[in-house]
Formats: C-alpha cells, sequence, structure tokens
C-alpha cells in the first residue's frame, strides 16, 4: 500500500512538469508576478497607421519587439524543454510565428481596419490559413506552433483582469444577464446539435455552443479540452466565432441605436452576446462611456463562467458522453483528470488580484499591472490564432462542416442567445425586476 502511495505521488509530480495545462499556470503565473515586481514594465504596442505602417515601425519599437520575442522563448523554452525536450524544434518555428504575429499586429492597426473592428485574431488566423492552404507548412515550422499552450497561458493572464469588484458595480442585474441565459443557451444548443441536427461530434457541438453562449474563443478552448475535441473541430469554431463577432460588434450598436432602446438595456444585451471582450469594450463605447462600462462590466462577469463551465462539462463528459453503458460510475479523480488545469490558474489569478493585490496595492496600482498583463495576453492570443491558422486545412475544415450543420447550430444557438439575452437585459437593466443606483 505504502508503494502504491509512493507511486501515485511520483505520477502526480511528474503531471505537474510534464502536461502542457499545468506549464501554462506556471508561465502565466510567472508573467503575472514579474508584472506585479516590476511595476515600470512595458509591453510594447503598435500604434495606429494611416498610409503606411512605417509611421508607426520606429527603432524603438522595433527593439521592444525583439527584446519580447526573447522574453517569451526564454519562457516558452523552458517549458518546452522539461515536457518534450524539443528546444531547438520549438525555437526554430517560434521565430516566424511570431514574425507573423507583429504583421498581424500591424494590418490590425491600420486605421480604417481597425474602424472596423478587424482586430489582431483575425488577420493572426487569415493569414495562417492563407499559407497553410497555398505554400503550405514546412516540417520544420511545426515545432513552434503550439497553439493550446498559447492561449491557456492567454487565459491564464484573462483570470487577472476578472475582478470581483466589477461585480458590485453591477450587483444583481448583472449576474441576471450574464449567469442565467448561458446554461440555458448551453444546454439548449447541446440538445439542439444533437437531437435535431444530429451531428455526429458531440464534442464539436459543445465547443461551438460554449464559444456562443459564453466568450468565444476563450470558453471554446476551455470546452475542447474538457471533451477532448479534435484540433480541426476548435479551429472551425473559432473561425466561425470571429467572423460572427465581428459582425454583432457593428451591426448591434446600430440595431440599438436605430431602434431607440435605452443604451444601458442596449449595452447588457451587447455584453451578454458579443463574443470578445475587445469587441464587447468597442460596440459598447459606441453607445457612451456608461453604456461601455456596462457592457464591459456583463461581459466580464459572464467571463467568470468560463471554469465553471469546463467543469461541468468535464463532469459530462465523464459520466454521459464516454461512459458505457455496463460501465463503473466515474470517481472524483477520473473527472479531475479530464478537467483542464489550466482553469485553476484563471480561477486563481482572479482570486489574487481581486482579494489580495487589489485590496492592499490599491485599483490605480492594480490597473497599472493589468494594463501589461493584458497586452502580454494580447500577443499570446495572437501566437495562439496564427498557429491555429497555420494547423489548419480546408480540405479538412470541410470534412467538419459536416452538409452546413455546423453553421446551422451557430446561427440557431446565436440567434436564441440573441433573443433570450435581449429579454434579460430588458428585464434586469430596464427597471422591471431591480431597481438601479448606479
Amino acid at each position: 500500500m505504502v508503494e502504491n502511495s509512493d507511486s501515485k505521488d511520483d505520477v502526480s509530480r511528474s503531471n505537474l512538469l510534464k502536461l502542457e495545462d499545468w506549464w501554462a499556470v506556471w508561465i502565466g503565473g510567472g508573467l503575472l508576478l514579474i508584472c506585479v515586481l516590476v511595476p515600470g514594465l512595458t509591453i510594447p504596442k503598435v500604434g495606429k497607421w494611416l498610409t503606411s505602417p512605417f509611421e508607426v515601425v520606429s527603432p524603438e519599437l522595433v527593439v521592444g519587439i525583439l527584446i519580447l520575442g526573447l522574453f517569451l522563448a526564454l519562457f516558452l523554452s523552458v517549458g518546452t524543454w522539461i515536457m518534450d525536450s524539443v528546444v531547438w524544434t520549438f525555437l526554430r518555428g517560434f521565430w516566424l510565428v511570431f514574425l507573423i504575429a507583429v504583421v498581424s499586429y500591424i494590418v490590425a492597426e491600420q486605421r480604417a481596419i481597425a474602424a472596423k473592428g478587424l482586430g489582431y485574431a483575425l488577420w493572426a488566423l487569415l493569414i495562417g490559413l492563407l499559407v497553410s492552404n497555398t505554400v503550405g507548412v514546412p516540417e520544420w515550422l511545426r515545432g513552434g506552433l503550439r497553439s493550446e499552450l498559447f492561449i491557456k497561458i492567454g487565459l491564464v493572464l484573462l483570470g487577472a483582469e476578472i475582478l470581483f469588484g466589477n461585480i458590485l458595480v453591477l450587483g444583481l442585474p448583472g449576474l441576471f444577464v450574464a449567469w442565467l441565459v448561458t446554461p440555458v443557451v448551453i444546454i439548449t444548443m447541446f440538445w439542439f446539435g444533437t437531437r435535431v441536427l444530429r451531428m455526429s461530434s458531440k464534442a464539436l457541438v459543445i465547443v461551438v455552443a460554449a464559444a456562443t453562449s459564453v466568450c468565444g474563443v476563450s470558453a471554446a478552448i476551455a470546452a475542447a479540452a474538457a471533451s477532448r475535441a479534435k484540433k480541426e473541430e476548435l479551429t472551425l469554431a473559432v473561425g466561425m466565432t470571429l467572423i460572427f463577432t465581428v459582425l454583432m460588434m457593428v451591426g448591434m450598436p446600430l440595431l440599438v441605436k436605430t431602434s431607440g432602446m435605452d443604451a444601458v438595456v442596449g449595452a447588457a444585451w451587447i455584453g451578454g452576446t458579443v463574443d470578445a471582450t475587445g469587441a464587447v469594450v468597442a460596440a459598447g463605447s459606441m453607445l457612451g462611456e456608461r453604456a461601455e462600462q456596462v457592457a464591459a462590466v456583463v461581459k466580464m462577469i459572464q467571463n467568470i463562467l468560463i471554469g465553471v463551465v469546463a467543469f461541468f462539462i468535464a463532469l459530462f463528459w465523464v459520466a454521459r458522453v464516454e461512459r458505457e453503458p455496463s460501465g463503473r460510475r466515474p470517481d472524483a479523480m477520473e473527472v479531475w483528470r479530464r478537467f483542464p488545469k489550466f482553469i485553476v490558474g484563471f480561477l486563481a489569478a482572479s482570486l489574487i488580484f481581486s482579494f489580495l493585490l487589489e485590496p492592499t496595492m490599491g485599483s490605480d496600482a492594480v490597473r497599472g499591472i493589468l494594463a501589461q498583463s493584458k497586452a502580454l495576453r494580447g500577443w499570446f492570443f495572437c501566437l495562439a490564432f496564427v498557429s491555429i491558422g497555420l494547423e489548419s486545412n480546408f480540405v479538412e475544415l470541410k470534412k467538419q462542416m459536416a452538409g452546413g450543420k455546423p453553421i446551422q447550430l451557430y446561427i440557431v444557438g446565436q440567434s436564441f442567445n440573441l433573443v433570450l439575452t435581449l429579454l434579460a437585459a430588458y428585464l434586469a437593466f430596464g427597471g422591471i425586476l431591480f431597481a438601479l443606483d448606479f
């Protein structure tokens, strides 16, 4: 019995050093610690340009980006070396991925493009897809395509931005919109995809449902990890999410204005339906400063559900989807093995920043720290989207479309989400259920 216990301890320690999920926690946590301990840290940012990118590409920016690339390569190389001892293979590919990420940021900051909300994520994905489906991806590059590791680190960094104090800003109305609709939409979409559309891949259904109902790409990654979805399925969900996010970001504020809807109600509607936090802020700003705050906080409250959704998907997959009819009931350890471990880092970052750093350092200091961690998160997300594009092939994506069923699932699910969230926003922020005091 003692030997068996020691063996389990050895496996546990090995997992802490070998699993990609845990390395996302260690790297993301280390980066957050640096942001806290180095208050003067500045992450390079590409400025907006009009006619030529050389308007903003200065020697200082080039040096800053090179230093950032070296810094990220160092952090990632440590994890890569301990996980699978392929540092050189990783570094060869990483630098091209990083270069494409830089190009994506530069393209996205062109003023006309930025005004349309076509952010770095879309360009990173498109450039990656263009390379993958034309000249192809050489073998030496594939070692640097660590899309899941990149975005998991980004999600750990995102956790720091989920401050529980924001919940108090909107209180029950915000919770009503952000937390009531989400589980209803996920369950309904899963039922519709598996029972009505009869899609063969339940993992694809749940990934699309999570992306639609929670917060787009971030929730899709968590759901894909919990359900062990194929990389092609995740890419398909991400692609659909990014396209419709742009359309909704532009269209929803216009609809709110032309319909005469109350700006705060419209902002809560946007916060509960548009899938990316940046897009939510941009769309909310079109309705005014107060509306921008409401939209952003509703989305942040909704983002808290990433970990909750991942846990219940893991539980459902172990207990129902993958359980043999005559098999034994799963124990807690089976659920834990399936649970995406990077969510632990996401939740820990949120709790530490909410209940330790903000009370002790003050809101202004924490905002300064988060400005840098958010910039780092953007770079990791950009690296992830480049990698997803480079790993994707239109032939494989076409197979995943299964006669157009995934797009049907997304459109029907998002339509239901829009109607239900609008009703919840009207009840919560229209003075029906709650007296607003903000």
